[in-house]
């Protein structure tokens, strides 16, 4: 029997208990409000969707955000930002914790945004967004101006009255939507927009671009706080006037246009001057121009007389060069003579120096040259025949003696060799073993032609040769010795 005591509770399994759980508190809670401080937020995970958690001074509890709701909130998380969420609240089984699923996010009154804007403006700040040296000088006068605003409210019928007014400009508006959701992504896709026309396509590419809203509490306005709204008026190439609110209303894009107006109608009257001022600026240069060039004329008029009456008389102004001209024409008689002897001279000098150089000279010096090169190699030819002569002759009584020293030399070489041979014969024959066949003795062989030296080496019935001085016969072996 089994030592565990017998229990009336029921068994769950893990899985049971955690959907029991789950089932328990969504159906006890469902959908709640909380407020609490952001914590823990990095940013969309790279599924898309946002996991951090809600905490106060004592509790915290964690939180997710759906992709596709995400991407529809007006307000998005930031680390630290006091909100007001409401969602779900549901587990997580396989950490046996519980979480809210958020659907609807909002900071926690004014002061949270005030607080979050401020975060975001000392951040972009610190990226220099912000830096006054990357603003654009607006055009004096436009050509095209862009306006992105709402196409229904009243700032753009105000912009346009008081363009028609001061200097009428061709206008294109960019509609988009001002407050909402989806509205900051709009107006950033509207400045980007207009940047990317092409300078000479079918829709003219502006000069000068207005972002504009009517004035409104802090949450209508928060799209031009959007951190891509921002970036794109930074990024714009073209020069950008911030019109939002009404003077006392500040937003991120202030600060990032190239110049902020206190309000659209200020906008419109920085964008281009007043034309009635113009024309009488310019009615009023050009009669001030007309003057001076008047006044120029006549003091240039005086100055010209004034150097007529200074100038001397014409016949005191050519008598100089007249008698100049007189004694040169007198010089000049003589001077072609000289200039004629002398150009003589060279031209003599010059047919001498042409018949030095002729070809008839040239030919005939060369063959006086040719000549004697001839005769100095016949000489040397004659001097170097004999010269050979005598080297062979030299060459061919050395060569007989050299024969004649050979020929004894080789006879010695001969006598001493044939000497040598012959004491090496006698050596040889007295150490032969022909020498001792011939005293008497034979030589005993094997079968194989080996000699014998020991009586051990035969058996009986061996066929033996035995090799005398003067032939050899054959021989068997009848009886072994006894030693």
């Amino acid at each position: 029997m089994s030592d565990t005591p017998a229990s009336n509770l029921a068994e769950w399994s893990v899985s049971e208990l955690s959907g029991a759980l789950k089932r328990m508190i969504e159906g006890e809670f469902g959908h709640v409000r909380i407020r609490g401080e952001v914590s823990g937020y990095r940013g969309p995970h790279a599924s898309g969707h946002v996991y951090f958690a809600i905490k106060d001074e004592t509790a915290k509890i964690d939180a997710v955000i759906w992709k596709g709701v995400f991407g529809r909130l007006r307000h998005k998380p930031e680390e630290g930002l006091e909100v007001i969420v409401t969602g779900k609240i549901t587990s997580y089984p396989l950490k046996s914790s519980y979480q809210i699923v958020i659907d609807g996010l909002e900071p926690a009154g004014v002061g949270a945004l005030l607080a979050q804007l401020d975060e975001r403006r000392k951040r972009l700040e610190a990226e220099g967004l912000f830096d006054p040296a990357r603003k654009q000088i607006l055009p004096y006068l436009p050509r095209v101006i862009g306006v992105i605003t709402s196409p229904t409210g009243a700032v753009i019928r105000d912009i346009l009255h008081r363009l028609e007014d001061r200097f009428p400009r061709p206008v294109l508006v960019w509609p988009v939507k001002v407050q909402g959701e989806g509205s900051a992504a709009e107006i950033a896709n509207a400045i980007k927009g207009f940047n990317d026309l092409p300078e000479d396509g079918p829709i003219p590419r502006p000069d000068l671009l207005i972002v504009a809203r009517g004035g409104g509490s802090l949450e209508d306005l928060w799209s031009f706080n959007e951190e891509i709204v921002v970036r794109a008026a930074a990024e714009s190439f073209i020069p950008l006037i911030a019109a939002v609110g009404h003077e006392t209303d500040t937003t991120l894009i202030d600060f990032a246009a190239d110049l902020r107006a206190p309000t659209p109608t200020g906008a419109a009257e920085m964008a281009v001057p007043v034309r009635l001022e113009l024309l009488g600026t310019a009615q009023d240069l050009g009669r001030r121009l007309r003057q001076s060039m008047g006044r120029l004329s006549e003091r240039r008029k005086a100055d010209l007389r004034a150097v007529v009456r200074a100038l001397p008389a014409l016949d005191s102004l050519v008598a100089i060069p007249r008698q100049r001209l007189d004694l040169a024409t007198t010089r000049l008689g003589r001077g072609l003579e000289r200039n004629a002897a002398r150009h003589g001279n060279s031209l003599t000098e010059a047919s001498r120096r042409l018949l030095r150089l002729s070809p008839q000279a040239r030919l005939s010096a060369l063959a006086a040259r040719i000549k004697g090169l001839s005769d100095r190699l016949s000489a040397a030819q004659g001097a170097s025949l004999r010269a050979e002569r005598q080297a062979i002759i030299r060459n061919q009584e050395i060569l007989t003696a050299l024969a004649e020293r050979a020929r004894i030399g080789l006879e010695r070489a001969l006598e001493r060799r044939n000497t040598r041979l012959h004491s090496l014969s006698q050596l040889l024959k007295s150490l032969s073993y022909q020498g001792v066949l011939e005293r008497g003795y034979a030589l005993v062989l094997d079968p194989s032609g080996t000699p014998l030296r020991s009586v051990k080496a035969v058996q009986k019935g061996d066929a033996l040769t035995l090799r005398f001085a003067d032939g050899a016969i054959r021989a068997i072996a009848d009886e072994k010795s006894k030693g």
